[in-house]
């Protein structure tokens, strides 16, 4: 008796979890990180809750979702015509702009940090061609407004990322 609870108990965490991460995720905090880490505390906890081989797909996609994240402001800037200083610029904007709006913009929560990355991406992005590339201001525009978009969809791909991470969790956890 006290096991089947201990166990349900388990996969209530797992499930609770699952659901803040995908959250927490989309407004750009390491939910799929805090997922696969409640997942393992509760595997140690009960360790026929969740199998091994999900929570290495589980961590083979939160990799994935990093990469995405990381990558896609400057994709969009180059897809827009961008040099590899705007691609650069984007980045850097992407981390500074998320910084910055979750500081300056702490009026807005969580909406702060998604308003500042995405806006960051796209002023990197134009401040790098205009500067270091020495592009026009029409070029400069088109190549920041694309790693703007690029990190807004990085957003988006890593929100389903985590999605498709709470969904096998949840499975798994109460499967078993």
């Amino acid at each position: 008796m006290w096991a089947d609870v201990q166990f349900y108990s388990a996969a209530a965490i797992v499930i609770i979890a699952a659901i803040l991460g995908v959250g927490l995720t989309l407004i750009t905090l390491p939910g799929t990180w805090a997922m696969i880490l409640v997942a393992l505390v509760c595997k140690a906890w009960q360790p026929q809750l969740i199998e091994w081989w999900v929570l290495g797909v589980c961590v083979g996609l939160a990799l994935l979702g990093e990469i995405v994240e990381f990558f896609a402001s400057a994709a969009g800037s180059r897809r827009a015509g961008g040099s590899r200083s705007g691609a650069f610029g984007s980045v850097l904007g992407a981390l500074a702009g998320a910084l910055a709006g979750t500081v300056f913009l702490a009026f807005l929560p969580i909406i702060g940090t998604i308003i500042g990355a995405v806006a960051g991406a796209g002023l990197g992005a134009a401040l790098a061609e205009r500067g270091v590339a020495q592009r026009t201001w029409a070029e400069s525009y088109k190549s920041g407004q694309g790693a703007a978009i690029g990190r807004a969809a990085s957003i988006v791909i890593k929100g389903a990322v985590a999605g498709v991470m709470a969904v096998m969790l949840c499975v798994d956890a109460v499967w078993n």
